[in-house]
């Protein structure tokens, strides 16, 4: 389990943190392979429309999806992405709280308290822990690790070990 509270500086900012991770930049995108954790600012999505469009609100807290190859069964499909089903994330300078479940391949989600998104059946569940920000500053602070049982896990779906 990992316990985080996490602050935006500046308006947009794009943040997460990757689970399950091999902790390597992927060749293409500078992304490391894993589960996302989304934490974008509430702006994000005004200052980053698409094809004219702005993205749904719920694309900027506690969006989860595969990165890398990893593939996973959102809760609440957004395509392969798993949304949050309400928007409870602050804005920037104002503090937030992350709580994510990861065990055997199943990521549960709280977003200041309340549990709101999640997925099961990653390809990838043990590995590393990855942060990650995108051009804005992000302050973290409070950061829990509970190291919980394992859950069944073959080699195959176990990131190599950094030696």
């Amino acid at each position: 389990m990992l316990h985080i509270e996490w602050k935006h500086q500046e308006p947009g900012g794009n943040s997460g943190i990757f689970i399950w991770s091999a902790a390597k930049p992927g060749e293409e995108n500078r992304l490391p392979d894993g589960v996302e954790v989304q934490m974008l600012e509430l702006e994000w999505v005004n200052l980053n429309k698409q094809n004219g469009e702005q993205a749904p609100i719920a694309y900027v807290h506690g969006e989860l999806f595969g990165v890398g190859g990893v593939k996973t069964i959102p809760d609440n499909p957004r395509g392969e992405r798993s949304k949050s089903i309400e928007n409870l994330c602050k804005g920037k300078g104002e503090w937030n709280t992350y709580d994510v479940v990861c065990v055997d391949g199943v990521v549960k989600l709280s977003v200041n308290g309340k549990f709101v998104n999640g997925l099961s059946k990653a390809t990838q569940k043990k590995g590393y822990l990855c942060f990650e920000s995108e051009g804005a500053p992000i302050h973290f602070r409070n950061l829990k690790i509970v190291e919980l049982p394992s859950g069944v896990t073959s080699a195959d779906q176990t990131a190599p070990e950094i030696h």
